[in-house]
């Protein structure tokens, strides 16, 4: 038995039907490479339930604190069934690219089942018609409660669920579980909890203490020049709208190599790069819309805690920072000069209670935090927030070998991030090998013509390679649709 980290805990308390808090990924894969030249779904089943050994958690299950009155604790369910969790389905022709983003935003906006291991996985045939993916390919959507991983432990679940080979030696013998399999009685859960508070009163003042000190030194900084001004003030739009129960999804690819380029030019970093091209495609959208304001948006970056803080036993290990993006600026140059300075002013921030916030909703007690949450989302009191932002902009790295899946090389891949009460759009970037791709996780009343967005992203990049390298080659499309499906709008 194992008891969740706080960060890990207030993904659950903050779980809502609207909200639902998992992460996903979409993999395409080239059967090609598999012994044979095709992939049966018995063999997808086979290479997942062989390799969950390596990632004991997504066997366990949650169990809660009678009451709500401790953070709750991860058991092993005694009734895993890898076949509930990994279904087996396929598009209807064509199999277009848009079909496919349809099925997976449907699929990413169905809540988990709280009571079960907290993912689920999909094998999707019928891809049929995609541009680049190889005869008899298919795509894995899986899905995974933001309490069980974050971007840095979703690259280690990757590596563990994949081999570095298509056909490779097998996979060595489980390993002995550290999370206890017995379901604990209420009197065990309630007496543990009892303990905890008993051991936590004398830190939760001193952490208090400290927290309130830390506020007021973060405070004087900003007043004394110490510290920037923090992105607290930019307008709101759209984007930070109530959310709700659907969803859209797209994304395209780029090349690594036309990125560095681009960066190596600005003498910037692939995220300077990254955040100027999302910037640019917001900027587009909302002029299409007639919705752009005069002054520069915010965007919410969550950032690796394990570097500057230390490793430790939580799932869980990220803040989160605030910084303009300056989607008033048109030059996508200017524009980009502009976003590292505001990238740097916002890094200041990483060791500030202003980079913890996401804390405050596993700090309490289930019982409060769940009850607060629900109020928060049911309420719609995002909208008296006094500052706004265009939504959150997350860089995962992602595996720098090839992988395959049942002897199946994986082509591509797509990040499919969570979204906030307050944020109903999640750009998710993730790197492989040579190819970066830039998705996006929208509310589908954010974002109701996901397709615009996307020729936002596909424009906003094209111009800034154009200003820095002087060509204006489109995004390469390995994963995109029939120029007639374009004209479409996804969940229509």
């Amino acid at each position: 038995m194992k008891q969740l980290g706080i960060v890990d805990s207030a993904f659950v308390n903050l779980e809502h039907r609207n909200v639902p808090q998992h992460v996903g990924g979409l993999g395409i894969y080239d059967p090609s490479t598999a012994p044979g030249g095709f992939v049966r779904f018995k063999q997808v089943l086979s290479n997942f339930e062989d390799r969950l050994h390596r990632v004991p958690v997504f066997r366990t299950r949650l169990v809660d604190v009678p009451l709500g009155l401790d953070k709750p604790y991860w058991v092993i369910d005694e009734n895993f069934d890898v076949e509930f969790h990994i279904r087996h389905i396929a598009l209807p022709k064509p199999g277009d690219w848009r079909q496919l983003c349809i099925q997976v935003a449907r699929l990413h906006a169905r809540p988990l089942d709280m009571s079960r291991p907290l993912w689920e996985c999909y094998i999707i045939e019928g891809v049929d018609n995609i541009d680049g993916v190889a005869p008899g390919g298919f795509a894995v959507y899986t899905k995974m409660h933001h309490s069980l991983v974050d971007g840095a432990g979703g690259q280690a679940f990757m590596m563990a669920l994949h081999d570095l080979e298509a056909e490779p030696d097998p996979s060595e013998p489980a390993a002995e579980d550290v999370i206890e399999d017995t379901q604990p009685s209420d009197a065990t859960l309630l007496g543990k909890a009892l303990l905890n508070r008993m051991k936590d009163i004398p830190g939760d003042v001193r952490g208090f203490f400290g927290l309130s000190g830390d506020v007021l030194r973060m405070v004087n900084r900003i007043r004394t020049g110490d510290l920037p001004h923090a992105a607290t003030d930019a307008p709101k739009t759209r984007f930070d709208e109530p959310v709700g129960p659907h969803r859209v999804f797209d994304a395209i690819s780029l090349d690594l190599a036309e990125l560095k380029a681009i960066k190596d030019g600005c003498n910037a970093t692939i995220n300077d790069v990254v955040v100027t091209v999302i910037a640019g495609a917001v900027r587009k959208y909302l002029i299409a819309h007639d919705e752009l304001p005069e002054e520069p948006l915010a965007a919410s970056m969550p950032v690796n805690m394990r570097t500057r803080k230390g490793e430790t036993e939580d799932a869980n290990q990220i803040g989160t920072i605030m910084g303009l993006v300056h989607t008033d600026i048109a030059d996508p140059k200017k524009r980009l000069k502009a976003i590292q300075k505001s990238m740097e002013d916002a890094k200041a921030f990483i060791d500030t209670p202003f980079a913890d916030t996401l804390k405050l909703a596993g700090y309490f007690s289930p019982m409060i935090a769940k009850r607060l949450a629900g109020i928060f989302v049911d309420n719609e009191l995002t909208r008296r927030l006094p500052m706004g932002y265009c939504g959150i902009i997350t860089n995962i790295p992602g595996a720098p070998v090839q992988l395959y899946c049942a002897g199946a090389r994986l082509t591509d891949y797509h990040c499919l991030g969570v979204l906030t009460p307050g944020s109903g759009v999640c750009n998710a970037i993730f790197s492989m090998n040579q190819n970066v791709s830039m998705s996006f996780l929208a509310d589908r009343n954010c974002i109701p013509d996901p397709d615009l967005y996307r020729q936002s992203l596909e424009e906003s990049y094209a111009e800034l390679k154009e200003a820095v390298l002087g060509q204006a080659r489109k995004p390469r499309k390995k994963t995109t649709r029939k120029k007639a499906a374009r004209k479409m709008t996804a969940g229509k």
